[in-house]
């Protein structure tokens, strides 16, 4: 599953069943023309990411799977300490209610489906009773860490964001800007470059 397709599904536009069977030439028919056409672009959402909430080196560690364990068991116990770190800096910004409970949403959210969308890029997102008001993070990782990318490749750009329940339109389409954002290369390598907070926030100004 490339780039695009990955979008789409999280996105909702397409659903899990569907895209096992859409035909490639199918698809790339519908993809960016379906996409785009619902996509904000004027939605702001560098006002939302402070300094505070901006990581740019990741310091969880991720044990070697044991001879003999269930690789499915060490991967989701990888995926959950590297959304505890997620969950710990969206923290930082004080609007979370029970920390452990919306680690929990987000465990149990990519239990359904892996929020890595190829190319390095992860976007886990989660409506939840524990946030108080929608809330976008970054962090980084210059190694990467295995999050079940569909290309198979370490993801090293995270953006976390978390929405009240209620808060159903913006949230989506917050998630569908942060994904078409992400789609271009050389905003990518300008996330991968940026040496201090104030960059990924300007990176990010500058693509709305």
């Amino acid at each position: 599953m490339d780039f695009s397709y990955s979008f789409l599904a999280q996105s909702g536009l397409l659903s899990a069943d569907t895209l096992d069977v859409v035909g490639s030439r199918t698809y790339h028919a519908l993809n960016l023309r379906r996409a785009k056409s619902i996509i904000d672009n004027d939605m702001n959402l560098s006002r939302y990411l402070t300094e505070e909430l901006v990581r740019l080196e990741m310091t969880s560690e991720i044990e070697p799977m044991a001879e003999g364990a269930s690789e499915e068991k060490w991967r989701l116990k990888a995926k959950e300490t590297i959304l505890g770190e997620l969950v710990d800096l969206l923290d930082s910004g004080h609007r979370i209610g029970n920390r452990t409970k919306l680690l929990l949403d987000f465990v149990n959210r990519e239990k359904q489906w892996t929020t890595a969308i190829g190319h390095g890029v992860a976007v886990p997102h989660i409506r939840s009773l524990q946030a108080k008001e929608f809330m976008l993070a970054f962090a980084r990782s210059t190694s990467g860490y295995d999050f079940g990318a569909p290309d198979g490749e370490p993801v090293c750009l995270f953006f976390v964001m978390a929405s009240p329940p209620y808060d159903d339109n913006f949230y989506l389409k917050a998630f569908k800007a942060i994904a078409e954002m992400l789609q271009h290369e050389s905003f990518r390598a300008e996330l991968m470059a940026a040496k201090a907070p104030g960059e990924i926030i300007r990176a990010l100004r500058a693509m709305e």
